[in-house]
């Protein structure tokens, strides 16, 4: 095989856009998806070390990968993101929307600016990459985005009100948009559980939330991993959503799992 037909067999490998892939859970999401066989647009926002490391040990894997910098709370960055990626790849066939804001409020603190900030990054820009795919997805093909929600909108409490917020309007968004996207797009959401240490959390602390499941125990980053490959290639499912966290959502708790009381 020379090294033009090796060429013509990389471009023709699928190719994945993971949001916030150079750190935490869409490291491991970009990782998983090119062991998978992806080719994998990685994006960040400000971790660019991080996103050129994802980057080296993809192509480590012997997949094609690009970082991309952009700010998804800004309209015409998120606007331009899908033809910088398509410009470097010549297709695209999955956006996986791992990438989110997340920070404390509750009713006593909300306030405009930071509901704002959330419904920017967590509810516009998954529907911009969203439209940007439909247009690039040519007639007669099929992509697929994947939106990273949450169990806790399966299992409310107070804490964090501005993210959950967000996160509701982006479960209701990936109903409609696969009503109006389909047939050329599927849009499916993936709801984790407690994941990986956030905020102030101890790794004690952790750990024992993580054990609070009717399985005894949550998902683990691999796990979520696993559920958007899954997602990626059953071209059966559109508009729901896959919830993995051992039965979290299962367990009413009156607050966010970081602050219940040991």
């Amino acid at each position: 095989m020379d090294k033009s037909d090796l060429q013509n067999k990389a471009a023709s490998a699928p190719v994945a856009l993971v949001t916030g892939a150079g750190r935490r859970l869409g490291r491991v999401i970009a990782l998983t998806m090119a062991e998978r066989g992806w080719d994998v647009a990685i994006h960040y926002r400000h971790s660019t070390n991080e996103a050129e490391q994802v980057v080296d040990e993809i192509r480590k894997l012997g997949r094609r990968a690009h970082a991309f910098q952009a700010d998804l709370a800004q309209e015409a960055q998120a606007q331009a993101l899908i033809p910088r990626i398509l410009a470097h790849f010549a297709r695209l066939d999955c956006v996986v929307n791992s990438a989110s804001l997340f920070e404390y409020d509750d009713a006593a603190s909300f306030n405009q600016v930071t509901l704002d900030a959330h419904m920017h990054a967590n509810l516009m820009g998954p529907i911009i990459l969203s439209q940007a795919l439909h247009a690039a997805t040519p007639e007669g093909g099929q992509g697929v985005v994947i939106n990273l929600l949450d169990q806790k909108l399966y299992n409310m409490n107070p804490d964090f009100l501005s993210y959950t917020l967000s996160k509701a309007a982006l479960e209701s968004a990936t109903t409609m948009l696969a009503q109006s996207l389909a047939p050329k797009l599927r849009v499916v959401g993936l709801a984790p559980g407690i994941t990986l240490i956030s905020g102030a959390q101890s790794e004690a602390d952790f750990a024992r939330s993580h054990r609070m499941t009717p399985l005894g125990y949550s998902s683990r980053p691999e796990d979520i991993a696993e559920g958007v490959c899954y997602l990626a290639q059953a071209r059966a499912i559109t508009g729901t959503t896959l919830v993995i966290d051992g039965g979290q959502h299962l367990i009413p708790l009156q607050r966010d799992v970081a602050f219940i009381p040991k």
